[in-house]
Order: structure tokens, then sequence, then C-alpha cells
């Protein structure tokens, strides 16, 4: 469903079908790029790139011109598909032409209203047209079928090159960890340029017969869908539950009330793409009942870790690994560590993907002996719970000797009640090495407080270490489309 309406299952195929043949400029194993909002035209155009045997590259609907030719030029897809009624769509058309790509654009609505029936066969398995015509031939689960580009926190987006294995591994995994069926309703808000909603949300709903429902993304529209008592499940991001529970804040008692009993009835709630801060879970836990489930993942292996649908759910940490992945925390030589004891986190498994696209070089590096080095610190808890501690290249920061993560200094400082958020860096020094300095975000009325409170408050409850020698106030950290703050350009605000 979107705001077209309700599409079934048998129309959804059948748009696919006519997009496969569309693209019969493309050959089997072509990149083919597309530029379509979160929608059933989005999904109908991957899965009719997928039945002509061609790769998926999703494009970010919010991205400028120069981030979408960056890809253009890195996946040099044959064949771009774009809605003509983004603004970005006449620029497109013209960089196109000078990469010698055909384009094609998005055709009016083919059908009236409906109202969803049965799923469709998988996207790995044999079908037959609703119409006249040759079938689609299933690809193996060794080809591969998506281009997905990584996030860009710490360097320039590499594309990872997912296969139909690599896909099935991980939505089957999903779907029997957090117990998919055919009766459940999601509220699609994620962008579909990023492996949470390309995979967690969509491919699970769909591969399990189960209505998607695409919205808007707006607090207040979320908040109504999700006490309509419709919605089974909802999956995000750290930062929009934050704006979730400062809606509900300002909304008045009645609607506060309403929400609440109507978000209750939610069978599944999932927070990932960043660290969940910890008073936001026990928030969201006072508003609507729920303990968000909590779990870790890359655009290189999907979902690794994951708190259980039924067991405890551990605050500050992602859970053991999901059935079927292997993962461990290894020293910098490659040794396991001792449990309890940090270093960085490895992951094995058929959800693993293949390479990254035209950089073999970064490929080898990030695999050692067969497992993916994820460059993220973490370390082994009580049950084989994994706690994150940070990426290695940019929130473990060696100061004075000592190894501190930014994201536990960060989650402190947010217990401040003058904090709404914070970010910590390390930034380059020549007596301690690498010294920890912040940029923070007042809460409202609170715009007054002195960096040197701020100090002795730390002190109070933090190592020395662990302090931040310096606080700058910014109206807003700087984030990506799934919340992740940009450490880089923080850090470039704090060495200026």
């Amino acid at each position: 469903m979107d705001e077209s309406g309700h599409w079934n299952y048998a129309e959804l195929l059948s748009e696919a079908i006519h997009w496969r043949d569309r693209l019969a400029a493309a050959e089997p194993g072509d990149r083919i790029a597309y530029l379509v909002p979160p929608g059933r035209a989005h999904v109908a155009v991957q899965f009719g790139i997928w039945a002509r045997g061609g790769i998926a590259v999703p494009l970010a609907v919010s991205h400028p011109l120069p981030e979408l030719e960056y890809v253009l030029d890195d996946a040099r897809p044959s064949v771009i598909v774009a809605d003509p009624a983004l603004p970005q769509t006449p620029h497109l058309a013209a960089a196109t032409g000078a990469r010698a790509a055909a384009f094609l654009t998005l055709p009016p609505s083919r059908r009236t209203t409906t109202v969803p029936t049965t799923p469709p066969p998988h996207p790995h398995h044999t079908t037959s047209p609703p119409h006249p015509g040759t079938a689609p031939t299933p690809p193996h689960h060794t080809d591969p079928a998506l281009l997905i580009y990584t996030s860009g926190t710490t360097a320039r987006p590499k594309g990872a090159l997912v296969t139909h294995g690599n896909l099935t591994a991980q939505i089957t995994t999903l779907t029997t960890a957090w117990g998919w069926t055919a009766s459940d309703r999601i509220l699609h808000t994620l962008p579909l340029h990023h492996i949470h909603g390309v995979v967690n949300a969509l491919a699970c709903a769909l591969w399990s017969g189960a209505t998607c429902e695409f919205g808007p993304g707006a607090p207040t529209s979320t908040w109504d869908r999700l006490a309509s008592g419709e919605i089974t499940v909802f999956m995000s991001v750290p930062t929009v539950y934050t704006r979730l529970v400062r809606a509900w804040e300002h909304a008045p008692a009645r609607t506060r009330n309403r929400w609440s009993r109507g978000a209750a009835d939610l069978r599944l709630m999932v927070s990932g793409s960043a660290a969940l801060p910890i008073d936001i879970l026990e928030r969201w836990r006072e508003i609507t009942g729920h303990t968000l489930l909590e779990r870790y993942g890359m655009t290189e292996i999907g979902m690794a870790l994951s708190n259980p649908l039924s067991g405890e759910r551990r605050a500050g940490y992602v859970g053991p690994p999901l059935p079927g992945v292997e993962a461990r925390i290894v020293d910098g030589e490659g040794r396991p560590v001792a449990r309890g004891e940090q270093g960085e986190i490895e992951v094995r498994g058929p959800q693993v993907f293949r390479e990254y696209w035209g950089r073999p070089g970064e490929t080898a590096a990030a695999f050692r002996d067969g497992w993916f080095r994820t460059g993220d610190e973490g370390c082994v808890g009580e049950g084989g719970y994994f706690r994150i501690l940070g990426r290695r290249s940019i929130d473990i920061v060696k100061t004075g000797g000592y190894k501190v993560s930014a994201l536990e200094v960060e989650e402190a400082f947010r217990a401040h009640p003058a904090v709404d958020d914070v970010a910590v860096v390390g930034v380059p020094h020549s007596e301690w090495g690498e010294q920890l300095r912040a940029v923070w975000v007042p809460s409202t009325g609170c715009e007054g407080l002195e960096a040197a409170e701020l100090r002795a408050w730390g002190k109070a409850r933090l190592a020395p270490y662990k302090v931040p020698r310096l606080f700058r106030t910014v109206p807003e950290l700087p984030r990506n489309a799934m919340g992740k703050v940009q450490k880089a350009a923080v850090r470039h605000m704090l060495v200026r």
C-alpha cells in the first residue's frame, strides 16, 4: 500500500513483468540504477530488474545531483530509471546522456485502487508471467542481485555487491528470528537505498506474504498509524524514535493516551542503524509498553546480531548472533579474545556480501581467513550478548595510552538534563596522541550552560581521561539519511 492505494501481489508481479520488458536494452548482469520514491513503483522496478537478470542499484531520492553522479560513475549502469516528478530527474537525464546510458521514466499509474490478495512468488523462485510472454528465468543463488552503497560515515561510499543467495540468507534468518507471518502489516517509513529498508522492512514482508504500508514518516502521521490498530510491525532508527517521543510529549493529553494505547498493540518494534540511547529506550517503554528490539547489521553483512523476539532485550546490547551467523571478537592480530575483553567484531556466514564493486584491494583487506572485518569495536557479555563500542577508526579514541569508547562517553552525557544530544570524537594532539572533544545540542532553555559545568559534571561520573576537553554548542548534529552522526563532519568542526 502507498499513496496511490492498495496493490495486491498479483498486480505487483504484473508491474514487475512490465518493467522486465521495458528494460529490454539491458543484458543479464548489467547494473540498472533507479531513482524512485518508496512505494509500489519502486518495488515493481526492483523486481523487474531481477526478472531481467540485472543488478539493482537503488539511488537515494534525498541525495543531491553530485551524490547521485558519484554512484553513477562508480556503478556505471547501462540503464537508469527515474520518477519524472522528482526534482533531480531532469538533471539526472542530462547526466545520463553524458554517460551513454539508457534513460527511462515512470509512466502514469496503469490501474485503479484494489485490495491485497495472495502473496507473490519469491523473487528467487520460478514464476509464470500473468500475461503471454517469456517467463523470467529464476536467478541462481550466486548471481549478483543488489549493488547497494555504504552510508559513507568514515569514507566515500562503496558499492557492496550482494548476491541472490546472500539476500535469501538475510531474509530467511530475519523472518524466522522475528516471527514474520502473512498476517503482519508493517508501517514502512525507511529509505530504500539502505539495507535496513530494503531487506529488514520490505523484503521480509514480501517474503512472508504480509502487507507493507509505505508512510511519509512525519511524527504525527506515524503515531496515528501506529495507534490505528492495523499495524503489527514497525522498524526505524534512533533519531526517529527520539522525534516520536518529542511529538508525544508535546501532544495534548487525550492524543497521548490514544497514541499510547494503540501503539501498545503492535507485536514488534525494532531499532537499528545507529546506537539507541538508553534513555530513549526507557522513555519509549514508558510511553508504549514496548522494549525496542535493538539489532546490529551493516550493508555488507545484512543483520548479524539481534536481541531476541522472546526473551531478554538488554539495554545497551545488540544481542547474540542470529541463526546461521557466526560472530567473534578478535585482537589486532586476529586472535579471539577472552569473554568481556574488547576488540574488533568479525562475522561470517551465507549472508555476507560478495565484494566491493571495482575495489579488489579493499575487498581483500575486508576479510581475514574467511571472516568479514566489520571495523566495529565490541565486547561480549553474559549470555553471549554483544555490546557495540563504536567504529574502530573514529569511535575508539586512544588518548594518553587509554582506549576510550566515544559511544560510552556520549551515553553518559545524554543523561545530563541540559543535553539534548551530543557527539564525541578524538582529534590529533601532540601530547595525548588524541584528545577527546565534543559538540552538543542544548535542551530548550539550557543554551547558557558553560562547558566548565559540563566537564565538572562528567568528572563526577567518568574517569578523568574519558571527559572531553572541549565542548562546542551546535543547533543540531550532522547526520546521514539513516540517522547516523557524521563523525568526520564533527571532527572537522572541532579541529578548525
